[in-house]
């Protein structure tokens, strides 16, 4: 007798370009607003962009809903 396979669940791919998973598990996120007014913007502020923030632990479970294999 054959078991019915459960189907494979689907990697949202704009959240997989947009947040990362460590090791540990955290989800990680990039700060908005890098591309526009860049010419206005501060060499510190500028640099504050490049850095990976932790995601906040309200929209974890979507986030985690949207990456099932852990993007």
């Amino acid at each position: 007798m054959k078991t019915a396979k459960k189907s494979k669940l689907k990697t949202h791919k704009g959240a997989q370009k947009r947040f990362k998973i460590t090791a540990t598990g955290k989800i990680l996120r990039t700060k908005g607003m890098k591309s526009h007014n860049r010419r206005k913007k501060a060499p510190r502020v500028k640099r504050a962009f490049d850095r990976m923030l932790p995601l906040a632990g309200s929209d974890k479970k979507q986030v985690e809903r949207l990456l099932p294999y852990g993007g």
